[in-house]
């Protein structure tokens, strides 16, 4: 905290240059650590990245890390100041995703099993998110039942999971750990209604 704190505002090359090592000891290398142990825990998990520096401050100030799931499908984590926040994603689709998508949340069986599992997440206190339209799409009824997740382009559950001290504790995989169980019914939706479109 005492590293991101110096990192604030507009940190000049100096600031970086000094906060540099003590950035990679103290928040880069947790997150990756972090992201090592969530691997082990099941081989879903295995292809992750945790993000570099680059020029823009704001990735100074704030660390990120992705779990790949599926093409466009992932867990994200970041921590910076406000503590560690994770979210399941499917977000920048490949061509022809929305499209699959979009018929599988028309479709009785898988759309139904969708709108439940957004629902259980956001009663988790999940911020259900994502590139929606301002109206149906073309091609099904303004008034279907599933009209809400029909307009989604990406869909986005989202939560902090806090600053407590538990976050500079082993208990942060466990925390994480179940942040992703969470998310899983809706993830592996996902992965398997959009992850072959091309």
């Amino acid at each position: 905290m005492d590293v991101l704190w110096q990192l604030q505002g507009e940190p000049t090359h100096a600031t970086r240059k000094h906060c540099r090592a003590d950035r990679e000891r103290l928040v880069r290398q947790p997150m990756i650590a972090l992201l090592n142990e969530v691997a082990d825990t099941d081989p879903r998990y295995e292809d992750f990245s945790v993000w570099h520096y680059r020029t823009d401050s704001w990735w100074w100030q704030h660390q990120g890390a992705v779990i790949r799931l599926g093409r466009k499908i992932e867990i994200g984590l970041r921590f910076d100041l406000d503590g560690l926040r994770i979210q399941g994603a499917w977000w920048y689709p490949d061509p022809g995703q929305v499209d699959v998508f979009r018929k599988a949340v028309a479709s009785e069986g898988s759309g139904r099993e969708l709108s439940a599992i957004v629902e259980d997440v956001r009663k988790k206190g999940y911020d259900i998110s994502g590139d929606v339209m301002k109206r149906s799409p073309r091609g099904y009824p303004a008034d279907h039942s599933r009209t809400n997740l029909l307009r989604h382009r990406s869909l986005i559950a989202a939560r902090p999971l806090g600053c407590e001290q538990w976050l500079h504790t082993p208990e942060a995989v466990d925390r994480v750990l179940a942040a992703v169980a969470d998310l899983d019914a809706l993830l592996m939706w996902l992965v398997r209604h959009v992850k072959h479109a091309a």
